[in-house]
């Protein structure tokens, strides 16, 4: 069931035009890949999917257009995990990880509802941070505060999770594990749209893939579709290798053109 859509979205930096007429249909229960070069406008579209910044054109989310939306009701229709993952406090981890109930009324980590008690456990448990509770975010590693901002992201348990670069600061393991884990919620209907620029994760993990060049979308469609020789040429500059294991796509970005 189609539950985001964009028609003529143009959005600006500055006096810069950075999306350029974007068009698209997302459905409930997929994995998409958004790529591209870099510069390409991905976190800027990304933003504007969430009315994070100012656009121009329609976005709708389950029906409504966007713009009609409260902001505590945008707030638990998207969860939102940008790049970085800066934090600027010295709080448990336990307690950045509930920040993502605050849309549902939870103004306080330490005076959660059983209800959101049980949503905080769960998404630690998914992304294997409950180790971590009493410690300090910021004593954590890199790898592991981008694991417990994830973790805050799947307790808002939105209808659209929108994750900037989930996998980029993370070791091999970690970055399969957070993209098995984001498959995984995007098999129980959830719309899950990852920004990466690991094609090799795009091609195996996504239902379907946006690709984005100079603000423009280049392509879209199954990964075989998108990822295509002629794509990765005209967009990448660069060819690829290309095989099957375990009955999942493979492709490593092999030469520049």
């Amino acid at each position: 069931m189609t539950l985001l859509t964009a028609s003529g979205l143009h959005a600006s930096l500055g006096h810069r035009e950075v999306l350029h007429d974007i068009s698209l249909s997302l459905a409930s229960g997929h994995l998409v890949a958004l790529v591209g070069p870099n510069g390409a406008g991905k976190t800027t579209l990304l933003r504007a999917l969430a009315g994070l910044i100012p656009s121009d054109g329609e976005i709708r989310i389950g029906g409504d257009a966007l713009g009609s939306l409260p902001l505590r009701e945008r707030a638990k229709r998207f969860a939102y995990l940008p790049q970085g993952h800066m934090v600027h406090w010295p709080l448990p981890a336990r307690d950045i990880v509930a920040l993502g109930r605050y849309p549902h009324g939870a103004t306080d980590p330490a005076r959660l509802s059983p209800r959101d008690v049980e949503a905080v456990l769960r998404a630690m448990q998914a992304v294997d941070v409950v180790e971590f509770g009493d410690r300090r975010v910021t004593e954590l590693s890199g790898g592991e505060r981008s694991r417990v901002a994830l973790a805050r992201v799947l307790a808002v348990e939105a209808p659209v999770i929108l994750a900037d670069e989930p996998t980029a600061s993370l070791d091999p393991r970690h970055q399969i594990d957070v993209m098995q884990k984001l498959r995984s919620v995007a098999d129980t209907g959830v719309l899950v749209l990852v920004v990466t620029h690991d094609l090799g994760l795009a091609a195996r993990f996504a239902d379907h893939v946006l690709v984005l060049s100079d603000g423009r979308l280049a392509a879209q469609g199954a990964p075989a579709e998108a990822l295509s020789e002629a794509v990765l040429a005209s967009v990448f500059r660069v060819s690829a290798y290309r095989a099957e294991f375990r009955r999942e796509a493979v492709i490593v970005p092999w030469a520049g053109l």
